[in-house]
């Protein structure tokens, strides 16, 4: 081919609102459980923790929490698009509560993120999430604060 068009080395594009279009192998969406009943269903720590930060991130956000698949709880709505073409729906900001960790989705990648989180306490960064053993290791009003700032910035290109 003479001349073929650049490759398309553009970013992760994240887009406020579901579109409905994803990619056929996702099968993580939004479900119609409520996430105080599934908090609710947990034991011990994880119930108690899973109802602090369904009270931090509602406050922060403004928003209702939304279940999506089985055991993340999200707030908002996000149209992600790959470089690759790759597309889906997901949410802006959430949690989950895993058995080891909690996993904190969306708080990184905003101007004062990295600022926060050196405030934070005990946590460690992933690619996509922040990890936290439980919530006495860290800050829970500095938490309050990156989850708004996050939430206030926008959905971005954090993917």
């Amino acid at each position: 081919m003479t001349n073929p068009p650049a490759p398309d080395r553009g970013r992760t594009t994240v887009t406020q609102g579901a579109t409905g279009k994803s990619a056929k192998d996702i099968t993580t969406h939004a479900t119609s459980m409520g996430p105080a009943d599934y908090v609710d269903g947990l034991e011990g720590r994880r119930r108690e923790e899973g109802a602090r930060l369904l009270e931090l991130f509602g406050r922060a956000t403004g928003e209702q929490a939304t279940m999506w698949g089985p055991s993340m709880i999200g707030y908002g709505e996000v149209h992600y698009r790959y470089a690759t073409g790759r597309e889906g729906d997901t949410f802006q900001l959430g949690f989950s509560l895993r058995k080891a960790d909690l996993a904190l989705y969306g708080i990184q990648g905003f101007p004062r993120s990295d600022e926060l989180l050196e405030k934070l306490g005990k946590h460690r960064r992933g690619v996509g999430c922040v990890w936290v053993k439980k919530l006495p290791d860290i800050d829970e009003s500095v938490l309050e604060e990156l989850v708004a700032h996050a939430w206030q910035s926008g959905p971005g290109t954090v993917c």
